[in-house]
């Protein structure tokens, strides 16, 4: 059976360093951070006071305020960025098409504020006076339904959790869809919002996050020697992907193909990544041979990158083991060093920078990189943005339980 190409015609993003995408981009670019104190709680009894918030975001800027009231700021992202996604491509959604355009949003964890807040409320004020929009608000694939009912896609319509491989696996399975035949198009990537007291300390508690409070400004450093941890973020990252046949029906304009999908378990450990990075090599792998080209063709590697002593550690030998003397050559950079990790979102949001950098030929830094780690020790694009031609790139992640996802973007040629 002959597999439809798959394109990349729009893009959308919601993240702590830009509201937009071609905020985010330019953000990215210039080596921003988004971290900064938190504000949405007291952080006096905890050993994690920061964290890389969303800033100038009002969502009755974006909603009636009937309808902020029943949609957890996870959905909230989810849609604001789908909305975004959906115009920047240009793709009208009406009655003659709407049924062969999907929705896939990856989300980790979900409504985790509303779980906090009407918990408080079942034990002060008792049973009767938790809100009826409890479950709705909660529940992950929330975000995938809304975004179905705001923007009419009656298409395939799912959600998928695998931790911080959640949006990887929903780019990745829209373009599944999308080859097959089940869609034309597919709105799809990821969404979290997960800066809420319960989710910092059960974080903090299992020693993922960092604890540099007086130094929070450089507390992400993937990569680097003296890396303790990651910084939560939030937002969420959307991108359109389209049949080519159906692209260039309508003229659209063209960011990328996506060109390749792996996925992989380590059957090993509930958080710790598998030995010698193997389960993310082989995703990565099977993410390249789907292309029909060659490792060796692979010129950048968006890195999952979180900045704990492990996952650097063992991306970078999955790398190595995988690429052998390429591994050299590479390019890679971590977004997380800016943008703090989104856990389910990551992957949506990492999709679009990948997109970015393969259209607009410039590779984004791994920031806050001071002090090299022998055993990390390829070419991470330390601090300053890289202008280069990214011909085939690779975007991975990483999440609890063994899941790992690589999607595999391509410069788009006819």
């Amino acid at each position: 059976m002959t597999k439809n190409r798959v394109v990349v015609t729009g893009l959308g993003a919601l993240t702590p360093i830009g509201n937009t995408v071609p905020e985010f981009w330019d953000g990215l670019v210039a080596g921003k951070t988004g971290a900064g104190l938190i504000t949405r709680f007291d952080t006096e009894a905890f050993d994690v006071k920061f964290a890389c918030e969303i800033k100038g975001f009002n969502a009755e800027d974006h909603f009636e305020k009937k309808e902020v009231r029943k949609m957890d700021s996870f959905v909230r992202y989810a849609v604001v960025a789908a909305r975004e996604a959906v115009a920047d491509a240009g793709l009208k959604i009406d009655e003659s098409n709407s049924d062969r355009i999907g929705v896939v949003i990856g989300v980790g964890m979900g409504g985790v504020t509303t779980i906090e807040e009407q918990m408080a409320v079942l034990l002060t004020k008792g049973p009767n006076r938790v809100t009826p929009f409890l479950v709705p608000k909660m529940i992950p694939n929330m975000a995938a339904g809304l975004v179905s009912i705001y923007l009419g896609a009656r298409g395939p319509n799912t959600c998928i959790t695998t931790a911080c491989a959640s949006s990887t696996n929903a780019v990745g399975e829209a373009y599944r869809m999308i080859q097959r035949g089940d869609a034309t198009a597919m709105i799809c990537g990821g969404a979290e919002a997960t800066i809420t007291p319960l989710s910092i300390a059960g974080f903090s508690n299992i020693q993922a996050l960092s604890k540099r409070n007086d130094e929070y400004l450089s507390a992400s450093r993937p990569f680097d020697g003296t890396r303790d941890g990651f910084v939560m973020g939030e937002g969420a990252g959307i991108l359109i992907l389209e049949s080519l046949e159906s692209a260039m029906a309508r003229g659209a304009r063209i960011y990328a193909e996506l060109a390749g999908y792996g996925l992989s378990g380590d059957a090993f450990h509930m958080t710790a990544p598998g030995p010698n990075g193997e389960g993310g090599a082989r995703a990565m792998k099977m993410a390249v041979d789907s292309t029909g080209m060659a490792l060796t063709d692979v010129d950048y590697i968006n890195a999952h990158g979180t900045s704990t002593p492990l996952n650097d550690k063992l991306e970078t030998q999955g790398i190595k083991a995988l690429f052998g003397d390429h591994a050299r050559k590479l390019m890679i950079s971590s977004n997380k060093s800016m943008i703090g990790h989104l856990i389910g979102a990551a992957g949506g949001v990492e999709a679009v920078a990948t997109v970015k950098t393969v259209s607009e030929g410039i590779v984004p830094p791994t920031i806050n990189y001071q002090t090299p780690d022998p055993e990390c020790d390829l070419d991470y694009v330390p601090n300053t943005a890289r202008k280069a031609e990214v011909n085939l790139a690779l975007s991975n992640s990483l999440g609890f339980g063994g899941h790992n996802a690589t999607i595999a973007v391509r410069k788009f040629e006819k």
